[in-house]
């Protein structure tokens, strides 16, 4: 998998991290790699030069370090078992779980926001829709104060694009 582009629009370094990131999730769940040695192998990547490293960094440790509390939030907002997502499936809904989850300042929007175009460029077909579904219920679990704000002012609970 490479860095896909969907627009013409050049990718934030923050973008560009997330999908470096599922990448390496991918590659961690199906060769079962250690994070050092997925680390290594994608700075060495084409463009990664242009990802924000930090934040590559820190998402995919957090998302395999917390991989099973993170698949233990999602299932009860899932309609099949987690063996029956896909890789792809998987990858995003760990790496933005973990984002739902443990990283209050970046709004919940944006989490969903990116989470569906990273399903829409390496998903299935529909696999963004489902993504956003699942995204959805667990935004309403875990960040439901967040939620009901920006119901409250009318806001879009959007922040700076994170």
């Amino acid at each position: 998998m490479s860095a896909a582009k969907t627009s013409s629009k050049k990718p934030s370094a923050r973008r560009l991290a997330r999908e470096f990131a599922l990448q390496a999730l991918y590659q961690w769940q199906l060769a079962g790699q250690s994070v050092s040695f997925i680390e290594k192998q994608f700075a060495e990547a084409e463009g990664f030069d242009k990802a924000d490293k930090t934040f590559f960094g820190a998402l995919l440790k957090s998302a395999i370090l917390h991989a099973d509390a993170t698949r233990d939030a999602v299932l009860p907002h899932l309609d099949r078992s987690w063996e029956e997502l896909s890789p792809i499936e998987r990858g995003v809904l760990l790496l933005s779980g973990r984002e739902l989850l443990a990283s209050p300042d970046v709004p919940y929007r944006v989490v969903i926001n990116e989470a569906i175009e990273l399903a829409k460029s390496y998903g299935g077909t529909d696999g963004h829709k489902y993504v956003n579904g699942v995204l959805d219920k667990l935004a309403a679990a875990a960040r439901a104060d967040e939620i009901a704000h920006a119901a409250k002012s009318g806001g879009t609970g959007r922040g700076k694009s994170s």
